[in-house]
């Protein structure tokens, strides 16, 4: 081979061929690979906002803490059960005593501050989204779906324990 052009095209090709066995070498079997997809598999009624819900034991005293010293602005002040604060596209939902998600549970476990803190995720229809994920096997901490001053919330769990609350706001 003393054409260059063809020395070339032989270089692609072997390149090409130790990509192809590499490849083979380290793709997994089809059984070990996790499915994914690009849709979402679950309602979003408000993507641009992260809500984080703190259990708290006085909620003037919580508002004046995050508003006045961290640069929160108050949104929702359903005092003295609830109120919310905004920072950039993270909000935090003050949950006292009166609030939905202090209601104690059916075993009569009461959610209490420091313990229970959870990411929230908005629904648009709770019923229809805690059954999809009883269907499809999730754990749930929180069997019964609860109403507040601000909507309805259920909570599922995740494999390591952590709770996730899916909320649809009234």
């Amino acid at each position: 081979m003393n054409n260059p052009r063809q020395m070339k095209l032989m270089k692609y090709a072997i390149v090409l061929i130790a990509l192809g066995v590499a490849k083979s070498c380290f793709a997994a079997d089809p059984a070990d690979t996790v499915q994914t997809t690009n849709r979402p598999a679950m309602s979003q009624t408000n993507s641009n906002v992260v809500s984080v819900r703190y259990m708290i034991d006085d909620v003037e005293a919580a508002v004046a803490f995050y508003t006045n010293h961290l640069g929160f602005r108050l949104e929702t002040d359903a005092s003295p059960a609830f109120a919310s604060v905004v920072r950039g596209n993270l909000r935090l939902l003050l949950g006292g005593a009166k609030s939905s998600g202090r209601q104690p549970l059916a075993d009569g476990t009461k959610p209490v501050p420091g313990g229970w803190n959870r990411i929230l995720l908005e629904v648009s229809d709770i019923n229809a989204e805690a059954a999809r994920l009883r269907a499809a096997g999730v754990k749930f901490r929180r069997e019964d779906i609860v109403s507040g001053p601000g909507g309805s919330q259920i909570w599922v769990v995740d494999p390591s324990g952590n709770l996730v609350e899916l909320f649809q706001p009234k």
